[in-house]
Formats: structure tokens, C-alpha cells, sequence
């Protein structure tokens, strides 16, 4: 891959700093093991990842770094950072696992390539004494409950010039390739309907009833029928949450947990709109009463391009060939990352693993994987990778340049509600 932006023009030869980082991270392999067996053999909950949080700030604080437990106001979060003045490059760890199925997003390797990351870039900043600092973030709760929500909240990435991560998948999303440096996603709105209506005994006398069920039906299907009028690259899916509890009684109350997905918030945004109208037409020919809470809203995840390429670069230097295809739609899933995105330049890289076809993300099979030492072989050479990018960014005042005006362009297109791929920048 062609080199698409100079080398750091600071006093620091970048060749001596590459090589420091990576030899960090690779000093510290028994450590990332030992952590990535931890968080997957002890699956936790969102909001209740207590041993994962214990477990890494422990092992940060033992290799001395002066560490925040608790943070964000939020039980199992936890801040770590290294450096001082200059810019801010954040490296987020998420460490929830799935009911039932425990790591089956991965997000044990997230948290171990995070961490590497980290200490690769303080190692690199302790030895070249240039302003900087580098920041570990714990991010609870990624898996639908909107743990960097409540990080954005408290003001967690207000000051970060670079918040970076990296997610694993299997093969076939990137074939050909060991990984992804622009890996868009989609937004997603998620919301809980609730219909009420009026109890009555089914079958002495079912008239005297308004029937809660019929109207979650009616909107399900309603949103079946929507379905065909609506892009392809959009989704809609539902569930009838409670229906009721006895046959013989007309439910009085029903609801549902809906997600709407679409490729920019701006778009999720109409679409719901539009799904609303099912859950009021529903409500409307059954004579029950509706009421939409919004869950939360995952934003689309806008990758910085000038992240990506340097990222791109630095792992093909490597030997790691990514794919970086600045117009790829990327996958129809949804993070909390992308909310991220809207407050600061970021991205989440993806690498693949050695996933049996089948396996893909949320199955059994996919647990399994995540869990071998291939796996965090692979994911070792993606932190090095998220390492080298930020000591560019904190090293390199061109590369932190472009990374800003990236943002603030975007910033301007999702004021305008455009999607920045069909732009020709990103050529």
C-alpha cells in the first residue's frame, strides 16, 4: 500500500518509535494473554462487569500506572492515562459478554488490544518525552445498554483528538484481507411500545374487552407491510415482548421492543418516524393506548478516513494487508462507537479471526474462537497497529492536522444530513 501521508516530522525518528512500541507490546504478551483468558472465562453482564474491571485496573496499577476506578459515575468503568500536555489519544475496552453466551462478540480481545495499545503508546511517550497523553478508557455495557452514551454524558471524550478501537469478526467480512481499517455501521434507535387496553373474560365476554395483543400484532405487522417500501439497506425488527398470560383473558396490556437501523442517524431518524405511525395506526383500530420510550440511539459509526489510511498503512508495513475501501457500506450491525464518532475523530478497525463458517458473531461458535491463542495472536498485531496511530497523531502535527479537518468536515455533513462515502475525497 502506498504511503498517503509523510512520516512524523518531529525530532523523534518514527522508524525508533515504531520499533519501541511494537517491542512494548510484544514485552507484554504474558500479561495481554493472561487479561484476555480472564474477561473470557468470567462473562459479565453490561453494568455488571466487576471482575473485569477489577482484573485490568489491577494489572494497570501493579505495572504502575495511576488509574481511576469507578468512573463516568458508572460501577465498571475506570480511566487510565499517561502523558502530559499536547493531544489526547483515547483507546476505548470493552469487556461486556452476551446472556448465555458469554465473549461471543469478542469483546475480551477488544479490551486485550486495548490495553496493549496503551501501553505500547505511554511506553513510546515515557521514552521520547514528547507533549502527549494517551488514555485507556473502560466502556462498559456496549451490548445494547449504551455505555459510552453515559461516558458522553460525564464528558469522558469532551478533550480526545483520536478514540480508537478495534473489533473482531470472521474471515469472510474482509476476504482477502487480515482485517478492515473503515468499517462503518449503521444508527439504530431502539424503543419499548407498550399498548394498553381493557381486560375482559375471552369468552363470556370477550366485547367488553379492547384488546392490548391485537394492537401489538396489528403494528407488527403493519411494520411486515413497511418493509417493502423501505431501502434495503435499512432494518426494522420486533418483538412481542408480553402478550398477555391466560387465552381465556382479552389482554389489557401488550409491548414490544423495537430496533430501527439506518446508515446515518439522520435517515434512522425518518425511518422511525415512519415506524411510529404503525404503532399509532395499531392503536388507533383497536381502541388501546400507546406509549413509545426511547431505550437509547446508537449513532452510525463515521470512521475518520485519515485514522483509517494511517492505520491501513502502518498494518501493511507490518505485513498485515487491511482492506480500506473509504465508500464501503460496511456492516448492518450497531455500537455505542458511533456515538463516539459524533463527539470526537474515531474509528473501529475491524480483524478477523479464525471463525468456522457459520460462526459468525453472537453464536456459540464464535465464543469458542474468540477464546483460542490464534485469535490473540491476530488481535496483537491490530493493537500494535492502533499504537503506531496514535503516537502519529500525537507525534505528527500533518497527521493531526488531517484528522481534525476530517472531523469538522464530517461534522458539516451530518449537519446537512449527507453521508460523507459519496464524497470524492475519499477517493
Amino acid at each position: 500500500m502506498t504511503q498517503i501521508l509523510a512520516e512524523s516530522t518531529s525530532a523523534v525518528d518514527f522508524v525508533d518509535a515504531r520499533r519501541k512500541i511494537q517491542e512494548t507490546i510484544h514485552a507484554h504478551d504474558n500479561e495481554l494473554w493472561n487479561i484476555n483468558q480472564k474477561i473470557h472465562s468470567n462473562p459479565e453482564l453490561a453494568y455488571e462487569e466487576h471482575k473485569a474491571h477489577d482484573n485490568i485496573t489491577s494489572l494497570l496499577q501493579e505495572l504502575g500506572f495511576s488509574v481511576t476506578p469507578h468512573a463516568h459515575g458508572l460501577a465498571t468503568s475506570f480511566v487510565a492515562e499517561y502523558g502530559t500536555g499536547g493531544r489526547v489519544v483515547a483507546f476505548n475496552a470493552e469487556y461486556d459478554a452476551l446472556p448465555g453466551i458469554g465473549h461471543a462478540c469478542g469483546h475480551n480481545l477488544i479490551a486485550m488490544m486495548s490495553i496493549a495499545s496503551f501501553l505500547g503508546l505511554a511506553e513510546a511517550l515515557k521514552t521520547y518525552r514528547i507533549p502527549g497523553r494517551v488514555r485507556l478508557i473502560g466502556t462498559p455495557a456496549e451490548e445494547g445498554a449504551g455505555g459510552k452514551l453515559k461516558i458522553i454524558d460525564a464528558g469522558g471524550f469532551r478533550d480526545v483528538d483520536a478514540c480508537l478501537m478495534t473489533h473482531p469478526g470472521p474471515p469472510d467480512a474482509c476476504a482477502g484481507f487480515t482485517g478492515d481499517a473503515y468499517m462503518p455501521t449503521l444508527a439504530n434507535h431502539k424503543s419499548r411500545v407498550r399498548f394498553t387496553g381493557k381486560p375482559a373474560h375471552a369468552a363470556v365476554a370477550p366485547w367488553e374487552g379492547v384488546n392490548a395483543l391485537d394492537a401489538a400484532v396489528l403494528a407488527y405487522n403493519g411494520i411486515s407491510a413497511l418493509r417493502q417500501q423501505i431501502h434495503p439497506v435499512n432494518r426494522v425488527h420486533c418483538v412481542v415482548s408480553e402478550g398477555g398470560e391466560r387465552p381465556n383473558v382479552i389482554p389489557g396490556t401488550a409491548a414490544m421492543e423495537c430496533y430501527v437501523r439506518s446508515p446515518t442517524l439522520s435517515s434512522a431518524n425518518d425511518l422511525l418516524a415512519r415506524v411510529k405511525r404503525c404503532f399509532d395506526g395499531a392503536s388507533l383500530q383497536t381502541g388501546c393506548e400507546v406509549d413509545v420510550q426511547m431505550i437509547n440511539t446508537y449513532a452510525d459509526l463515521r470512521p475518520n478516513p485519515t485514522i483509517c489510511r494511517v492505520y491501513a498503512d502502518e498494518m501493511a508495513i507490518m505485513g498485515s494487508e487491511v482492506k480500506c475501501d473509504l465508500r464501503s457500506s460496511g456492516v448492518p450491525g450497531s455500537t455505542d462507537q458511533g456515538n463516539v464518532s459524533y463527539e470526537c475523530p474515531a474509528f473501529q478497525a475491524y480483524v478477523a479471526i479464525p471463525a468456522e463458517p457459520g460462526c459468525k458473531n453472537h453464536t456459540p461458535g464464535f465464543t469458542a474462537v474468540a477464546g483460542t491463542r490464534e485469535a490473540h495472536d491476530l488481535c496483537i498485531a491490530a493493537a500494535k497497529g492502533m499504537a503506531l496511530v496514535g503516537w502519529k497523531v500525537l507525534a505528527d502535527d500533518n497527521v493531526a492536522l488531517k484528522v481534525k479537518s476530517d472531523f469538522k468536515l464530517d461534522q458539516t455533513l451530518r449537519d446537512q444530513g449527507r453521508d460523507p462515502r459519496s464524497l470524492e475525497y475519499m477517493s
